[in-house]
């Protein structure tokens, strides 16, 4: 099985490695077509589908997965989400959703005035490359859930929807 993944993020491409152990994934830079900080459930998942159905484009036999981490607004707060998208060589597309925690309001307050959550977290650290590491999750779980382990498990809810259609189509 061929997989392309619609990033060049090592915890998003180690995440489906993890999941899809037996396939070939190759990595690709799409673009997501939304803002560089998706800032609702339904942009972040905007973001993942694009990129999924931009990666399912690139062959006629080949998964395209997009994986798209953003924040969405609930009662005042802010929260981090993130979606998955798995789309199969007939354009078939699935979805999922993973964890979502308060974001501090000192971020909050950051990102109302449009700055990217990666670029906040590396000031906020003072380290780089957040996002590619541990990424927000894993800073405000001290580390019991990194951004790699989030989108893994996003990643099991894409193969077992991806998997029981397989089956159904039987």
């Amino acid at each position: 099985m061929k997989i392309y993944i619609g990033s060049k993020n090592p915890t998003k491409i180690k995440a489906v490695q993890n999941v899809f152990a037996h396939a070939e994934v190759e990595e690709v830079d799409v673009e997501s077509k939304v803002s560089l900080q998706p800032y609702s459930d339904e942009e972040t998942l905007e973001g993942a589908i694009n990129r999924a159905r931009e990666c399912a484009a690139k062959s006629t036999s080949a998964i395209g997965i997009g994986l798209e981490g953003g924040v969405m607004e609930m009662d005042g707060a802010l929260f981090l989400c993130n979606w998955g998208a798995l789309v199969d060589e007939t354009g078939e597309t699935f979805t999922a959703s993973g964890a979502r925690i308060p974001l501090p309001e000192e971020i909050k307050q950051q990102l109302e005035k449009g700055i990217e959550l990666g670029e906040i977290m590396d000031a906020y650290t003072q380290k780089k490359d957040i996002r590619k590491k541990q990424g927000a999750i894993g800073i405000f779980t001290n580390e019991f859930v990194g951004r790699e382990e989030m989108f893994t498990h996003v990643l099991k809810l894409l193969k077992g929807q991806y998997e029981f259609y397989l089956q159904e189509k039987r």
